[in-house]
């Protein structure tokens, strides 16, 4: 078998790539190769003989390509990138042709220890898994320029390359019309390269037209939904599934979700939330009554996505704070007359009384609208004696609704918006538009002054005397609805929601309920509909946990005891996604768990008081005026028996270490390949 030696390009310890200090090189998800450590460091000669491919602008890796074909790259030091190049003098530039020995860089072990980083240097074939076979590594003490290891190659792989092939860069596709896949750039690792081959799978990055996240997936708006390669994306090592759904490309990354984000972001050039690219076409207008209604819809939910993610974290943190303040006042820690009590309510009740602001400035970013422009729209929705007129009653009424006020004679409705959702969604989505409307119309010498001056007061009045009545209108009957249905029976009502409110996550379509939540805490303070969900996602957490327990299959071990842990935190898709969905039955499970929990919150009328559920939102079910009652106590009665029962059913019906093998064909029915919203 034919293979190549290569040298240390440093003097050091020389260790396997396993044992190398770096998940992403030690998982060899780079390629095979080796490792030095304890290096003295100074000069750097190269491993091999090849032609240069790349050098990393930051200096701290070097890419090179033998006459077999292996692409070899040497990394100086891990996490080094973020040293800017301070460390390293490279002698070498791309093109360049070198002989393995040949000095290529020098590298400064003092400055890298300075800085906090590890110095230990990493050598790896990128090209792994196509051409090699397997590769020997002698370990131990080596000086500059010994051979430390064989690079086995495969018994199809020619000897020889191209002059083509020479030629070509790792990471373009060569111009023929079978072009082969495009070759990530050897010096991105971790996240960078997650992001890269994410790209790559949904059809490259002038296949995206914009891009955003939720609390667990980076969310694509693709121009073209059937270039992307589900099962490849799914496949990548960091991404637990992919989903198409309310016409986004969904990938589902878990907790590293940010920071996946941010390094798609900078790869594809977008600043923020939903950036889209500046050459991106317009979206394909359906031609049918039933095309508008499902593109509306997908509208509506990318709108409302985009706006609440952002703020979902801050109502969560605000809902555990509002519970502990609860306790507070419980066990006579603190009394409401006294400072301390009104210093900790303001923090937890400050998000939801500018709500308006929060939101309208996350909604303008994904409309388009200038965010600071709508914040103060917000603001004037929440002014203090606009909050004051909200709060008398008028002498006459329209659709039931107060005539409480009146502009120049013409009477209207005034209502509370400062704990409101809907009201500045609507008044960013009009900003869109008359937005740029006023900066054709209006000189470039006066717009800074006036395009915020006629935005304000037209989408203000606009959203104050029509649209804010009519959509407080809807947005209040939508909700005394889903209270009327819960009214009825809220025993059949919870075990219903229980049932199914998770299949709505697989989706993405809860955001079209998450805004109701929220909004029915905001306002009334509580949510019947609210606890019932917090019993679905314990129960997703238990069916999970039974997974974890059961199986021996440690990467599946791995996978379902962290799942578990979120879904107890109210993060239910890294259990559904990693696990639960794709071992079919355990999902079936869980849902049957989650309706067990649903019955008996509706059971017991178990209401909750703050946005964070599951078992992580223990306070948000302490009544704040009558401190711990049978709302807290049916509660964890809901959720030990939502718990207890997708436990058992997993253990004894959901799930074996056989289903492993058959689990990507169970996701593979569930997803299909549907054409893009």
């Amino acid at each position: 078998m034919e293979y190549e030696q290569v040298m240390t390009p440093i003097p050091g310890t020389v260790i396997r790539m396993t044992d190398v200090p770096d998940p992403v090189f030690a998982r060899e998800a780079m390629g095979g190769g080796f490792g030095i450590t304890d290096t003295a460091g100074g000069d750097v000669c190269a491993p091999v003989s090849g032609k240069v491919i790349m050098v990393a602008k930051t200096g701290h890796a070097v890419g090179i390509t033998t006459d077999a074909g292996l692409q070899y790259l040497v990394h100086l030091g891990l996490d080094t990138v973020e040293l800017e190049g301070r460390p390293f003098t490279v002698d070498v530039a791309k093109g360049d042709r070198v002989e393995a020995g040949q000095k290529i860089a020098t590298m400064d072990v003092d400055e890298i220890v300075s800085a906090g980083k590890s110095t230990t240097t990493v050598v790896v074939v990128t090209n792994s898994k196509k051409l090699v076979d397997h590769v020997d590594v002698t370990v131990g003490d080596a000086a500059l320029g010994d051979t430390v290891a064989e690079v086995y190659l495969t018994a199809s792989q020619p000897s020889e390359v191209t002059a083509a092939e020479e030629t070509a860069e790792p990471a373009e596709a060569a111009d023929t019309e079978a072009a082969p896949s495009p070759q990530r750039p050897a010096d991105l690792t971790g996240f960078d390269a997650t992001a890269w081959d994410i790209i790559n799978g949904i059809g490259g990055a002038e296949n995206v037209r914009s891009v955003t996240h939720c609390i667990t997936r980076v969310r694509f708006y693709l121009k073209d939904g059937n270039l992307a390669d589900d099962e490849a994306v799914a496949d990548l090592d960091g991404v637990i599934d992919v989903v198409r759904a309310g016409g986004q490309y969904q990938v589902v990354i878990g907790a590293d979700v940010e920071d996946v984000y941010e390094a798609v972001s900078d790869q594809l050039g977008t600043e923020g939330d939903d950036t889209a690219a500046s050459d991106a076409p317009e979206k394909e207008r359906p031609t049918t009554v039933l095309g508008w209604a499902k593109y509306g819809f997908s509208e509506l939910i990318g709108v409302i996505t985009g706006s609440m993610i952002p703020v979902i974290g801050l109502l969560a943190a605000s809902g555990i704070i509002k519970g502990i303040l609860s306790l507070l006042l419980t066990f006579d820690v603190i009394v409401e007359e006294s400072n301390t009590y009104q210093i900790i309510n303001a923090m937890s009740d400050a998000v939801f009384f500018f709500l308006p602001i929060f939101v309208g400035f996350t909604a303008a970013k994904r409309l388009g609208a200038d965010p600071i422009i709508v914040s103060i729209i917000g603001g004037v929705l929440c002014y203090p004696s606009l909050v004051e007129m909200s709060e008398t009653e008028g002498d006459s009424a329209l659709l039931g609704m107060s005539l409480n006020s009146d502009f120049f004679g013409i009477p209207f409705h005034v209502a509370g918006y400062s704990y409101s959702i809907f009201p500045i969604i609507v008044a960013a989505w009009l900003a869109s538009v008359i937005e740029p409307w006023l900066k054709r119309v209006i000189p470039n010498t006066v717009r800074m002054i006036f395009v915020p001056l006629f935005e304000v007061v037209i989408v203000s009045l606009a959203i104050l005397l029509i649209l804010g009545p009519v959509v407080m209108f809807i947005s209040t009957g939508i909700a005394n609805a889903i209270q009327g249905l819960y009214d009825l029976s809220p025993t059949a009502s919870g075990m219903v929601i229980g049932a199914l409110y998770q299949s709505l996550v697989i989706f993405g379509l809860h955001w079209a309920v998450i805004p109701l939540v929220a909004q029915d805490i905001a306002a009334n303070g509580n949510s019947y509909l609210n606890a019932i969900i917090s019993a679905t996602m314990v129960a997703q957490g238990g069916a999970v946990l039974a997974v974890f327990i059961k199986t021996k299959i440690e990467k599946i071990k791995t996978l379902s005891g962290p799942a578990a842990i979120s879904a107890f935190c109210g993060i239910t898709e890294p259990a559904m996604y990693g696990v639960n969905l794709k071992y079919g039955r355990v999902f079936i499970m869980a849902s049957i768990g989650g309706a067990v929990g649903g019955l008996l919150t509706g059971m017991f009328n178990v209401n909750m008081w703050g946005f964070t559920g599951a078992l992580i939102g223990f306070t948000s079910f302490v009544n704040p005026a009558d401190g711990v009652d049978s709302s807290f106590w049916g509660y964890l009665i809901a959720s030990a028996a939502g718990l207890s029962v997708a436990f058992v059913l997993t253990w004894f019906f959901g799930f074996k270490d056989s289903d492993v093998d058959k689990g990507r064909e169970v996701k593979k029915v569930r997803l299909g390949r549907r054409e893009p919203n």
